[in-house]
């Protein structure tokens, strides 16, 4: 049994396919399959079904997928042991950040890290809340920027601010003139929404409660587009097909020189909070905190720092 065989059991259990799995491990088909095959010999226990379309784990093959998660953790901590035992702020740190925070934040954050901690480059993964808890618990990240709430436990995290949401319509739109716009105005609307999957439209839904009981009574929200990301979004809004809610630091510092109006909601106004999440097993917890520090010094306009919040446990 070897850490690779662990590897590729995990990546298939994550995957339900061997060919993805195979990719995401950066190994031919037949080499993984080969592998696992193996393993399963050696055990003497079946890990997988295989279908025609689709592979599911076996009740036996799931307990060992969940082992080996844990060995692979233990294993990227005694790495991390190592590394933090020269120095915790040398070397890469692997951040994950949800798709609605990544291009707004990692300007600014990137810069300030390189002044802060220039020995400790930062590789980045924008991806889905969901993918990126996994990638966490299975040791391919070291932290995740995300936005509470998020579905999972057994994980440390810190608030690190609080951000407003807006309301974006075209600039020749009657709202544009507006000083504050109530949530129950939006169902008159056509509404743009980012796809399924991404966390900020299940809290659009959340802190617009009338929008959300519209969508529930209808079976399906009325007079509404799509988009594949909020920048994306920005431009059907501006070309007049709508208009959508945005946090607050999508919305450009100058914001006079665009095709847009960004209109507050009426108080209370919805916001997220944006945390850090990491395993209670990571050992390099002072380059947490430069990541903290950095996204606390990073500029950030629009938004509510939260500095003297502490490590919870989740």
């Amino acid at each position: 049994m070897t850490l690779t065989e662990l590897k590729y059991i995990v990546a298939v259990a994550r995957e339900r396919h061997f060919g993805r799995a195979a990719e995401a491990c950066f190994v031919s088909q037949p080499t993984l399959s080969v592998a696992i095959r193996k393993l399963e010999e050696e055990l003497g226990v079946q890990l997988f079904e295989r279908g025609s379309t689709e592979v599911s784990v076996t009740p036996t093959g799931q307990q060992i997928v969940e082992q080996a998660q844990r060995v692979l953790e233990q294993t990227n901590t005694i790495r991390e042991i190592a590394r933090q035992g020269k120095d915790p702020l040398s070397g890469p740190l692997r951040v994950g950040v949800i798709y609605t925070i990544g291009p707004y934040l990692l300007p600014n954050l990137v810069r300030q890290m390189i002044a802060d901690a220039s020995g400790m480059p930062l590789i980045l993964q924008e991806s889905f809340t969901i993918k990126l808890l996994e990638s966490l618990r299975q040791g391919d990240l070291d932290v995740a920027i995300l936005a509470d709430p998020f579905p999972d436990q057994g994980l440390m995290t810190q608030a690190v601010y609080d951000e407003s949401f807006v309301i974006a319509v075209p600039r020749g739109h009657p709202w544009a003139r507006r000083e504050a716009i109530g949530a129950t105005e939006l169902k008159s609307e056509t509404m743009l929404l980012l796809g399924t999957g991404h966390c900020f439209r299940d809290q659009v839904l959340e802190v617009c409660p009338e929008l959300s009981r519209f969508s529930q009574a209808s079976g399906g929200i009325q007079k509404t587009f799509e988009g594949s990301s909020l920048e994306t979004i920005r431009h059907m809004v501006a070309s007049g097909i709508g208009v959508t809610v945005m946090p607050m630091m999508a919305r450009p510092e100058h914001v006079d020189e665009g095709l847009l109006s960004y209109v507050p909601f009426e108080p209370p106004a919805p916001q997220r909070r944006v945390s850090l999440v990491w395993r209670k097993s990571f050992p390099r917890l002072p380059a947490i905190e430069a990541l903290r520090h950095g996204i606390l010094s990073a500029g950030l306009h629009g938004v509510t720092l939260l500095r003297d919040a502490k490590p919870q446990s989740h």
